[in-house]
């Protein structure tokens, strides 16, 4: 049994939970989103509207969601997350039936106020039920193979709804998020060296396999290979996103052009320029004193969230905090890597700062359970 479930009588009641919530936390999240209203202030030619408006209701609705979430007791979460696992991927179900389709991609469902993407609620449930599996296993059977399988469907089971999409970035995410609980948990490394050493010789068996007769990928997905290592073979085409984002990037120098003075956005070069490529936008207007104060302040965000792990002493709100710490590791991470050339571009919004309703209201939704835990540890 949970070392919290046993203390519950030393945790804050009523008000006084708000005196425990982690408010440099707090304070960096509504930093972060207040960079993303200016620049999706900037990318609209200097108007609040269509973007940053609805940006910020949305933000408001999710502090709201997190204050509530971070005043639910932390165990009642552990108890619920298989129910609000089951419930994220049922709606991932029903994506396949009645989703709707932008873009070429089947991701969403309409919800009348909103448009929900359940694959960014998966993200956290996921990481909900993982942990709360751990802490009810006992740390001495965690790398016992029948007890891997378990935690391995739950993660693949998702990852391939997903990919049906098709949603490449958020299945990356859904692995690695996954993988990153299991290995905190305990889970032996050399599952993971065997994962990893399995990718990399089936990378080398796709390359060694172009021309032969034996060949694991269709021509043209060889061209997208090709494009991605040098976006200049195709520049008006399949290169032309990450072209026109590495003159983004290249021109805002050391300082940036000024505020809404970046040529790329504001003359349309630069292609969804308000979600996935907006760092672009930052990066060009406000150089990289601005792209480096960002990810000082993500930074930030993340060792909050494992300084805020490491003081509890219960194992599911430890591995939950620390999941949704590297969740939105990965988030900015692939999306910073994607919009420089150093990784394919596979859709990741920039968290906080991206325009999007689903995104800013599940990670808002997970930081309350970030704050949930740290209010109600035994103090």
């Amino acid at each position: 049994m949970s070392y919290l479930a046993n203390n519950a009588q030393s945790v804050p009641t009523g008000f006084r939970k708000i005196l425990y919530l982690n408010w440099p936390l707090t304070l960096l999240l509504i930093s972060v989103a207040c960079v993303g209203f200016l620049m999706l202030y900037s990318v609209a030619g200097g108007s609040f509207s269509p973007w940053a408006e609805l940006q910020m209701e949305r933000f408001v609705l999710g502090l709201v969601v997190m204050l509530v979430v971070a005043m639910t007791p932390i165990w009642f979460w552990r108890n619920v997350s298989a129910l609000a696992y089951l419930g994220a991927f049922a709606l991932l179900i029903g994506v396949e039936f009645f989703g709707e389709e932008n873009m070429g991609a089947q991701r969403w469902i309409d919800l009348g106020f909103m448009r929900l993407q359940p694959s960014e609620l998966m993200k956290i449930t996921m990481v909900m039920l993982l942990a709360a599996f751990y802490d009810w296993l006992p740390p001495e059977k965690t790398s016992r193979p029948q007890w891997v399988i378990f935690p391995v469907v739950l993660i693949l089971l998702p990852t391939f709804l997903v990919l049906q999409q098709p949603d490449l970035g958020t299945s990356i995410l859904l692995m690695a998020a996954g993988g990153a609980v299991m290995f905190l948990a305990g889970v032996h490394w050399g599952y993971f060296a065997a994962v990893i050493g399995s990718v990399v010789g089936l990378i080398f068996s796709v390359f060694q396999s172009r021309g032969t007769d034996w060949q694991l990928l269709k021509d043209y997905q060889f061209r997208r290979i090709d494009t991605f290592l040098d976006p200049s073979q195709d520049p008006l085409g399949a290169g032309y996103h990450i072209t026109q984002s590495k003159i983004a990037l290249g021109s805002g120098g050391w300082s940036g052009r000024g505020f809404m003075q970046g040529t790329q956005s504001q003359l349309n070069f630069l292609p969804e320029k308000h979600t996935d490529f907006i760092f672009t936008t930052l990066a060009e207007e406000f150089g990289f004193i601005g792209g480096f104060t960002l990810l000082f302040i993500y930074m930030l965000i993340i060792i909050f969230c494992v300084v805020s792990a490491l003081a509890t002493k219960d194992r599911f709100s430890s591995l939950v905090t620390l999941g949704i710490a590297i969740t939105f590791f990965l988030f900015f991470a692939v999306n910073m890597s994607m919009v420089m050339g150093l990784a394919p571009v596979v859709g990741v919004p920039l968290p906080m700062v991206s325009y999007g309703g689903s995104v800013m209201l599940v990670l808002m939704g997970a930081f309350g359970l970030v704050q949930s835990a740290n209010i109600h540890r035994p103090r």
